[in-house]
Protein backbone atom coordinates (compact mmCIF):
# COMPACT_ATOMS: atom_id res chain seq x y z
CA UNK A 1 0.00 0.00 0.00
CA UNK A 2 1.05 3.66 -0.39
CA UNK A 3 1.92 4.54 3.19
CA UNK A 4 2.32 8.25 2.62
CA UNK A 5 -1.23 8.52 1.33
CA UNK A 6 -2.33 7.65 4.86
CA UNK A 7 -0.98 10.80 6.46
CA UNK A 8 -2.21 14.35 6.25
CA UNK A 9 -0.53 17.74 6.57
CA UNK A 10 -2.76 19.92 8.72
CA UNK A 11 -2.88 21.38 12.20
CA UNK A 12 -3.67 19.07 15.09
CA UNK A 13 -6.27 20.96 17.10
CA UNK A 14 -3.90 22.85 19.38
CA UNK A 15 -2.36 19.88 21.15
CA UNK A 16 0.89 21.16 22.75
CA UNK A 17 2.97 18.01 22.23
CA UNK A 18 1.96 17.63 18.60
CA UNK A 19 2.48 21.30 17.86
CA UNK A 20 5.97 21.14 19.28
CA UNK A 21 7.06 18.07 17.34
CA UNK A 22 4.87 17.92 14.29
CA UNK A 23 3.55 21.22 13.01
CA UNK A 24 5.38 24.53 13.39
CA UNK A 25 6.08 26.75 10.43
CA UNK A 26 7.45 25.55 7.10
CA UNK A 27 10.63 27.46 7.83
CA UNK A 28 11.09 25.80 11.19
CA UNK A 29 10.54 22.36 9.69
CA UNK A 30 12.99 23.11 6.90
CA UNK A 31 15.63 24.17 9.42
CA UNK A 32 15.14 20.96 11.39
CA UNK A 33 15.22 18.61 8.41
CA UNK A 34 19.01 18.01 8.52
CA UNK A 35 18.63 16.80 12.13
CA UNK A 36 15.67 14.69 11.08
CA UNK A 37 17.69 13.02 8.32
CA UNK A 38 20.47 12.28 10.81
CA UNK A 39 17.97 10.90 13.31
CA UNK A 40 16.35 8.69 10.65
CA UNK A 41 19.73 7.38 9.53
CA UNK A 42 20.64 6.41 13.09
CA UNK A 43 17.24 4.77 13.71
CA UNK A 44 17.36 2.76 10.47
CA UNK A 45 20.98 1.73 11.04
CA UNK A 46 20.18 0.60 14.58
CA UNK A 47 17.27 -1.57 13.48
CA UNK A 48 19.31 -2.96 10.59
CA UNK A 49 22.09 -3.86 13.05
CA UNK A 50 19.64 -5.88 15.14
CA UNK A 51 18.28 -7.60 12.02
CA UNK A 52 21.81 -8.52 10.93
CA UNK A 53 22.76 -9.75 14.40
CA UNK A 54 25.45 -7.13 14.95
CA UNK A 55 23.45 -5.96 17.96
CA UNK A 56 22.05 -8.84 19.96
CA UNK A 57 18.38 -9.30 20.77
CA UNK A 58 17.36 -11.47 23.69
CA UNK A 59 14.56 -13.94 23.06
CA UNK A 60 12.55 -15.04 26.07
CA UNK A 61 11.30 -18.64 26.28
CA UNK A 62 7.69 -17.37 26.17
CA UNK A 63 5.89 -15.39 23.45
CA UNK A 64 6.36 -11.61 23.51
CA UNK A 65 3.68 -9.29 22.12
CA UNK A 66 4.61 -5.65 21.58
CA UNK A 67 1.98 -2.91 21.41
CA UNK A 68 3.48 0.34 20.15
CA UNK A 69 3.25 3.25 17.77
CA UNK A 70 5.46 5.43 15.62
CA UNK A 71 4.44 8.81 16.98
CA UNK A 72 5.40 10.75 20.06
CA UNK A 73 2.35 11.24 22.26
CA UNK A 74 -0.66 9.22 23.29
CA UNK A 75 -2.55 7.00 20.87
CA UNK A 76 -4.42 4.82 23.38
CA UNK A 77 -1.89 2.02 23.83
CA UNK A 78 -2.65 1.45 27.51
CA UNK A 79 -6.39 0.73 27.02
CA UNK A 80 -5.48 -1.60 24.15
CA UNK A 81 -2.94 -3.44 26.31
CA UNK A 82 -5.61 -3.90 28.96
CA UNK A 83 -8.02 -5.32 26.38
CA UNK A 84 -5.41 -7.72 25.01
CA UNK A 85 -4.42 -8.83 28.52
CA UNK A 86 -8.09 -9.60 29.11
CA UNK A 87 -8.17 -11.57 25.86
CA UNK A 88 -5.14 -13.62 26.87
CA UNK A 89 -6.70 -14.38 30.24
CA UNK A 90 -9.88 -15.52 28.51
CA UNK A 91 -7.74 -18.16 26.81
CA UNK A 92 -6.30 -19.31 30.12
CA UNK A 93 -2.94 -17.58 29.75
CA UNK A 94 -1.01 -15.89 32.57
CA UNK A 95 0.29 -12.69 30.96
CA UNK A 96 2.77 -10.25 32.41
CA UNK A 97 2.64 -6.63 31.29
CA UNK A 98 5.93 -4.80 30.84
CA UNK A 99 5.94 -1.02 30.94
CA UNK A 100 8.72 1.54 31.01
CA UNK A 101 7.71 3.33 34.21
CA UNK A 102 8.04 6.74 32.58
CA UNK A 103 8.12 9.54 35.15
CA UNK A 104 8.92 7.20 38.03
CA UNK A 105 11.66 8.31 40.42
CA UNK A 106 12.69 4.85 41.61
CA UNK A 107 16.44 4.22 41.70
CA UNK A 108 16.26 0.49 41.12
CA UNK A 109 14.57 -1.21 38.16
CA UNK A 110 12.77 -3.40 37.24
CA UNK A 111 10.10 -3.49 39.93
CA UNK A 112 6.84 -5.32 40.43
CA UNK A 113 3.94 -2.86 40.42
CA UNK A 114 0.97 -3.31 42.73
CA UNK A 115 -2.38 -1.53 42.80
CA UNK A 116 -1.25 0.48 45.83
CA UNK A 117 2.24 1.28 44.53
CA UNK A 118 3.47 4.87 44.64
CA UNK A 119 3.01 6.41 41.20
CA UNK A 120 5.69 8.99 42.02
CA UNK A 121 8.20 6.15 42.26
CA UNK A 122 6.99 3.79 39.54
CA UNK A 123 4.98 6.01 37.17
CA UNK A 124 1.28 6.60 36.61
CA UNK A 125 0.69 4.12 33.78
CA UNK A 126 2.22 1.12 35.62
CA UNK A 127 -0.02 1.71 38.64
CA UNK A 128 -3.06 2.09 36.39
CA UNK A 129 -2.18 -1.17 34.61
CA UNK A 130 -1.78 -2.97 37.92
CA UNK A 131 -5.15 -1.74 39.17
CA UNK A 132 -7.08 -2.53 36.04
CA UNK A 133 -5.51 -5.67 34.58
CA UNK A 134 -5.30 -8.19 37.42
CA UNK A 135 -1.99 -9.21 35.82
CA UNK A 136 1.59 -9.18 36.92
CA UNK A 137 2.96 -5.76 35.95
CA UNK A 138 6.70 -5.09 35.78
CA UNK A 139 8.04 -1.55 35.31
CA UNK A 140 11.51 -0.68 34.10
CA UNK A 141 13.30 0.90 31.15
CA UNK A 142 15.24 -2.33 30.48
CA UNK A 143 12.57 -4.54 28.91
CA UNK A 144 14.83 -7.61 28.85
CA UNK A 145 15.45 -7.40 32.60
CA UNK A 146 11.74 -6.76 33.18
CA UNK A 147 10.81 -9.77 31.07
CA UNK A 148 13.27 -12.02 32.88
CA UNK A 149 11.80 -10.97 36.22
CA UNK A 150 8.33 -11.69 34.90
CA UNK A 151 9.46 -15.21 33.93
CA UNK A 152 10.78 -15.82 37.43
CA UNK A 153 7.38 -14.84 38.81
CA UNK A 154 5.47 -17.31 36.66
CA UNK A 155 4.10 -15.67 33.51
CA UNK A 156 3.65 -17.71 30.32
CA UNK A 157 3.31 -14.82 27.87
CA UNK A 158 4.58 -11.22 27.84
CA UNK A 159 2.68 -8.13 26.70
CA UNK A 160 4.55 -4.83 26.46
CA UNK A 161 2.95 -1.42 26.74
CA UNK A 162 5.00 0.50 24.17
CA UNK A 163 8.43 -0.83 23.23
CA UNK A 164 8.09 -1.12 19.45
CA UNK A 165 11.52 0.53 19.20
CA UNK A 166 13.07 -1.50 22.04
CA UNK A 167 14.74 -4.03 19.74
CA UNK A 168 16.91 -5.63 22.39
CA UNK A 169 13.84 -7.60 23.47
CA UNK A 170 12.93 -9.98 20.65
CA UNK A 171 9.24 -10.17 19.89
CA UNK A 172 6.86 -12.64 18.31
CA UNK A 173 4.02 -10.29 17.43
CA UNK A 174 4.17 -6.56 16.72
CA UNK A 175 1.02 -4.42 16.90
CA UNK A 176 1.11 -0.78 15.79
CA UNK A 177 -1.66 1.53 16.97
CA UNK A 178 -2.28 4.57 14.76
CA UNK A 179 -4.14 7.70 15.80
CA UNK A 180 -6.86 7.92 13.18
CA UNK A 181 -7.43 11.63 13.86
CA UNK A 182 -3.83 12.84 13.67
CA UNK A 183 -2.28 10.11 11.56
CA UNK A 184 1.48 10.55 11.47
CA UNK A 185 1.38 14.33 11.44
CA UNK A 186 3.59 15.78 8.72
CA UNK A 187 5.29 12.44 8.02
CA UNK A 188 8.71 13.53 9.30
CA UNK A 189 10.78 11.92 12.03
CA UNK A 190 11.94 13.84 15.09
CA UNK A 191 12.68 16.69 15.52
CA UNK A 192 10.92 18.10 12.44
CA UNK A 193 7.97 15.77 12.91
CA UNK A 194 6.40 13.45 15.49
CA UNK A 195 7.78 10.11 14.25
CA UNK A 196 10.11 7.81 16.16
CA UNK A 197 10.74 5.78 12.99
CA UNK A 198 10.05 6.35 9.28
CA UNK A 199 6.52 5.50 8.06
CA UNK A 200 7.84 2.49 6.09
CA UNK A 201 8.37 0.75 9.42
CA UNK A 202 4.64 -0.03 9.44
CA UNK A 203 5.10 -2.47 6.55
CA UNK A 204 6.91 -4.89 8.85
CA UNK A 205 4.49 -5.01 11.79
CA UNK A 206 2.07 -7.92 12.15
CA UNK A 207 -1.09 -5.95 12.92
CA UNK A 208 -2.25 -2.38 12.36
CA UNK A 209 -5.07 -0.89 14.40
CA UNK A 210 -6.61 2.58 13.94
CA UNK A 211 -7.86 4.55 16.92
CA UNK A 212 -10.91 6.40 15.58
CA UNK A 213 -11.04 9.33 13.19
CA UNK A 214 -10.74 7.36 9.96
CA UNK A 215 -12.62 4.89 7.81
CA UNK A 216 -9.65 2.54 7.76
CA UNK A 217 -10.06 -0.86 9.36
CA UNK A 218 -9.66 -2.41 11.84
CA UNK A 219 -10.80 0.16 14.36
CA UNK A 220 -10.48 0.75 18.09
CA UNK A 221 -12.79 3.03 20.04
CA UNK A 222 -12.74 4.00 23.70
CA UNK A 223 -15.96 3.53 25.63
CA UNK A 224 -16.58 5.96 28.50
CA UNK A 225 -19.99 6.37 30.10
CA UNK A 226 -19.39 6.42 33.88
CA UNK A 227 -17.52 8.59 36.37
CA UNK A 228 -15.88 7.20 39.50
CA UNK A 229 -15.36 9.26 42.63
CA UNK A 230 -11.73 9.66 43.66
CA UNK A 231 -12.53 9.74 47.37
CA UNK A 232 -15.03 6.86 47.27
CA UNK A 233 -14.19 4.54 44.36
CA UNK A 234 -17.36 2.53 44.99
CA UNK A 235 -19.40 5.64 44.16
CA UNK A 236 -20.15 6.01 40.45
CA UNK A 237 -22.34 8.28 38.32
CA UNK A 238 -23.36 8.17 34.67
CA UNK A 239 -21.55 10.89 32.76
CA UNK A 240 -24.96 12.05 31.53
CA UNK A 241 -25.64 13.26 35.10
CA UNK A 242 -23.16 16.08 34.57
CA UNK A 243 -25.14 17.63 31.73
CA UNK A 244 -26.57 21.08 32.39
CA UNK A 245 -23.68 22.27 34.57
CA UNK A 246 -20.20 23.60 34.00
CA UNK A 247 -17.52 20.94 34.51
CA UNK A 248 -13.75 21.27 34.82
CA UNK A 249 -12.15 18.68 32.53
CA UNK A 250 -8.56 17.78 33.45
CA UNK A 251 -6.22 15.74 31.24
CA UNK A 252 -2.48 15.23 31.58
CA UNK A 253 -2.11 12.77 28.72
CA UNK A 254 -0.45 12.71 25.31
CA UNK A 255 -3.52 14.03 23.48
CA UNK A 256 -5.81 15.85 25.97
CA UNK A 257 -8.21 17.01 23.26
CA UNK A 258 -9.43 13.47 22.71
CA UNK A 259 -10.63 13.33 26.32
CA UNK A 260 -12.25 16.74 26.02
CA UNK A 261 -13.95 15.79 22.76
CA UNK A 262 -15.39 12.65 24.30
CA UNK A 263 -17.03 14.69 27.06
CA UNK A 264 -18.34 17.30 24.61
CA UNK A 265 -19.81 14.51 22.47
CA UNK A 266 -21.83 13.42 25.50
CA UNK A 267 -23.33 16.90 25.78
CA UNK A 268 -21.22 18.14 28.69
CA UNK A 269 -20.33 21.81 29.10
CA UNK A 270 -16.63 21.66 29.96
CA UNK A 271 -13.88 24.05 30.95
CA UNK A 272 -10.83 22.24 29.52
CA UNK A 273 -7.63 22.16 31.55
CA UNK A 274 -4.87 20.40 29.54
CA UNK A 275 -1.54 19.44 31.10
CA UNK A 276 1.56 17.84 29.65
CA UNK A 277 1.74 14.06 29.45
CA UNK A 278 2.62 12.44 32.81
CA UNK A 279 2.20 15.79 34.57
CA UNK A 280 2.99 15.51 38.28
CA UNK A 281 0.09 17.17 40.10
CA UNK A 282 0.45 18.87 43.49
CA UNK A 283 -1.95 19.67 46.30
CA UNK A 284 -1.48 23.38 45.63
CA UNK A 285 -2.49 22.89 42.00
CA UNK A 286 -5.70 21.10 42.91
CA UNK A 287 -6.52 23.77 45.49
CA UNK A 288 -6.43 26.40 42.71
CA UNK A 289 -9.00 24.65 40.56
CA UNK A 290 -12.35 26.45 40.38
CA UNK A 291 -15.15 25.07 42.59
CA UNK A 292 -16.69 22.97 39.84
CA UNK A 293 -17.25 19.24 39.43
CA UNK A 294 -13.95 17.86 38.11
CA UNK A 295 -13.72 15.08 35.54
CA UNK A 296 -10.25 13.71 34.83
CA UNK A 297 -8.63 10.75 33.12
CA UNK A 298 -7.96 7.60 35.09
CA UNK A 299 -4.22 8.06 34.64
CA UNK A 300 -4.42 11.50 36.25
CA UNK A 301 -6.57 10.15 39.07
CA UNK A 302 -3.72 7.85 40.12
CA UNK A 303 -1.70 10.98 40.96
CA UNK A 304 -4.51 13.18 42.33
CA UNK A 305 -6.33 10.81 44.70
CA UNK A 306 -4.38 11.93 47.78
CA UNK A 307 -5.67 15.51 47.56
CA UNK A 308 -9.06 14.92 45.92
CA UNK A 309 -12.34 16.10 47.37
CA UNK A 310 -15.83 14.64 47.06
CA UNK A 311 -16.44 16.51 43.78
CA UNK A 312 -13.47 14.99 41.92
CA UNK A 313 -14.23 12.17 39.51
CA UNK A 314 -12.31 10.14 36.98
CA UNK A 315 -13.57 8.60 33.76
CA UNK A 316 -12.39 5.01 33.14
CA UNK A 317 -12.27 3.92 29.52
CA UNK A 318 -12.46 0.52 27.90
CA UNK A 319 -11.09 -0.30 24.48
CA UNK A 320 -13.57 -1.75 22.00
CA UNK A 321 -11.84 -3.33 19.02
CA UNK A 322 -13.24 -4.85 15.84
CA UNK A 323 -13.92 -8.58 15.88
CA UNK A 324 -11.69 -9.04 12.84
CA UNK A 325 -8.74 -7.57 14.72
CA UNK A 326 -9.30 -9.96 17.62
CA UNK A 327 -9.56 -12.86 15.15
CA UNK A 328 -6.24 -11.86 13.58
CA UNK A 329 -4.70 -11.48 17.03
CA UNK A 330 -5.92 -14.95 18.02
CA UNK A 331 -4.46 -16.48 14.87
CA UNK A 332 -1.08 -14.88 15.46
CA UNK A 333 -0.86 -15.75 19.14
CA UNK A 334 -2.64 -19.08 19.35
CA UNK A 335 -2.42 -20.30 15.76
CA UNK A 336 0.56 -20.70 13.48
CA UNK A 337 0.53 -17.25 11.92
CA UNK A 338 2.94 -15.53 14.30
CA UNK A 339 6.72 -15.40 14.31
CA UNK A 340 7.83 -18.34 16.46
CA UNK A 341 4.88 -18.11 18.83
Amino acid sequence: MNLMSMWYDRTCHGVPLTERHCLGTRLRIALLLPLTWLYCAIVVARRWSYQRGWLKSVRLPVPVIVVGNLTVGGTGKTPLVLRLAERLQEYGKTPAILTRGYGGAARHWPQVVHSNSDSAQLGDEPVLLARRSGCLVIAGPNRVAAGQLALQLGCDIVLTDDGLQHYRLARNVEIALIDGERGLGNGHCLPAGPLREPPARLVSVDLLLYHGGTERQPQMHLIADMAVNLRQPTLTRPLADFRGQRVLAVAGIGYPQRFFNSLIALGLNIEPRPYSDHHRFTAAELAQWPPLPVLMTEKDAVKCATWANENHWFVPVKAAVDAEFLAQFDRLVFGNGGKNV
